[in-house]
């Protein structure tokens, strides 16, 4: 049974429930082995317990093994073996909660919720580093042996690992709605439909004909092209000192839940909105398929107003009305919460009738996301309408997070690292030319500058 050395790995481990179940099982296997031959070496003189001792249920180091012929397990379970020889799988049993080992096990890890001020606290509990300066290990975490946890291995509070594996897609805008290619390659490419005028013909050149009987035919076919993913690397990195580490659990708290989820789905929608193409995957405000709508002559400079919500509607894709958001920047809510429509002298309030309730959370029906990504007002991408479901990311390689004490070791600091490998870009080339007038449509539809 391989020893946990890293970071890395106790919290792959921690994830991985069934894995974690038959690491303690071995090493409770282990560590019966290794306290019989002692006790057969030592040949101590035994005093037997009468009663378990009123301890948390852990084995009592002090007289658990000193008869090779007796090993008490938890809850009071006696195994007794006969000539030196113990049946493991019974005292592993015995640690376990006998034949009902795994669902006892999963009631322990229940009662970890609530032992802890934060998910900091407990990371903190069962750190490698703040361990060597700790006398033992915390009373709340149940180990399976006499104080070492990388023999018996802790239980992860359960509500800490819902928490933790849900944070980076609650926070996403952009993932969470885009098309996902897994990538089993650096480089892939999609086959697609080259689609971008619907004036003659459709599906890049695919024409059909009222032809009369005996009449003529006319060839026509597709025009086929590629979508290339290229991965590329985003990458994090920070040191922490070993004092604070043991000292402190909110900064360890900061750092798993704001570091590496809020970093992660904050550069990646950051990338998927702006990005150049540049070594990163190319956002939809630099994509070919954008349509910026004008401003309104004689426009004042950083406004919106109601006809620039009415054009952009008009230019989204009509298969893309049901999917399509609203993305803004938080610049942007003092002019719509003003918008205002002209009716006959007078006019009336489109978006906001008063300032008693929360604000609408919809344009035309379509949800309204407030994000830092978008550019400022006045700037052409400080407000989208846009389809996700055009937007395709390819996923190389899955968010790692990897956790060293030696590259900062004479600093006594430990550095923190998180690479993922992705790509994001939209699988449509241009806008589309529609079958009747001039006015392109796209799934991504931004407002032009109004300097």
């Amino acid at each position: 049974m391989p020893d946990i050395k890293t970071q890395a790995q106790l919290e792959e481990l921690l994830n991985d429930t069934p894995g974690l179940l038959d690491h303690i099982s071995g090493k409770a296997k282990e560590m019966a082995t290794i306290e019989i031959e002692k006790a057969q070496r030592d040949r101590t003189p035994v005093q037997r317990v009468a009663h378990p001792s009123p301890d948390d249920g852990l084995p009592d180091p002090n007289v658990a093994f000193q008869d090779p012929n007796i090993v008490r397990g938890t809850k009071g379970f006696w195994a007794n073996t006969s000539n030196d020889h113990l049946d493991i799988s019974k005292a592993t049993n015995a640690w376990l909660g006998g034949d009902q080992g795994r669902s006892s096990l999963r009631r322990m890890s229940q009662e970890l919720n609530g032992q802890f001020g934060s998910f900091g606290d407990f990371l903190t509990c069962i750190n490698p580093v703040a361990q060597r300066y700790q006398s033992g290990f915390d009373k709340r975490l149940k180990v399976l042996g006499e104080g070492q946890g990388d023999q018996g291995g802790f239980l992860v509070p359960e509500q800490y690992v819902a928490n933790l594996l849900t944070l980076v897609l609650e926070m996403a805008v952009v993932r969470p709605r885009a098309f996902i290619m897994p990538m089993a390659s650096p480089t892939v490419r999609i086959p697609s439909v080259k689609d971008t005028t619907h004036a003659s013909n459709v599906h890049g050149g695919v024409q059909a004909y009222w032809t009369p009987e005996s009449g003529s035919f006319t060839a026509s076919e597709p025009s086929f092209s590629q979508v290339v993913l290229n991965a590329h690397k985003l990458v994090g990195y920070t040191t922490v000192s070993n004092e604070l580490l043991m000292d402190s659990a909110l900064p360890l708290e900061a750092l798993i839940n704001r570091l590496f989820s809020e970093a992660l789905a904050y550069f990646e929608d950051d990338a998927f909105i702006s990005g150049t193409g540049a070594g990163q995957p190319i956002g939809i405000l630099n994509a070919d398929a954008l349509v910026s709508v004008a401003k309104e002559s004689g426009q004042p400079a950083t406004t919106i107003v109601t006809e620039n919500l009415d054009k952009m509607w008009s230019r989204l894709l009509p298969t893309s009305q049901a999917n399509a958001v609203w993305l803004a920047h938080p610049d942007t809510f003092p002019q719509l919460a003003a918008l205002a429509r002209a009716v006959g002298t007078g006019g009336s309030s489109v978006w906001m009738a008063n300032v008693a309730g929360s604000p609408p959370a919809s344009i035309f029906g379509r949800p309204v996301i407030f994000t830092e990504k978008c550019q400022t007002l006045g700037t052409v991408g400080d407000i989208f309408l846009t389809d996700f479901s055009y937007y395709v990311i390819g996923d190389r390689m899955g968010f790692e997070m990897s956790a060293s004490p030696h590259v900062r070791f004479t600093n006594d600091e430990t550095v923190y690292r998180f690479v993922q490998r992705v790509d994001g870009k939209p699988w449509i080339e241009s806008a589309l030319t529609p079958r009747q007038g001039s006015n392109t449509l796209s799934p991504f539809v931004a407002l032009a500058t109004r300097a």
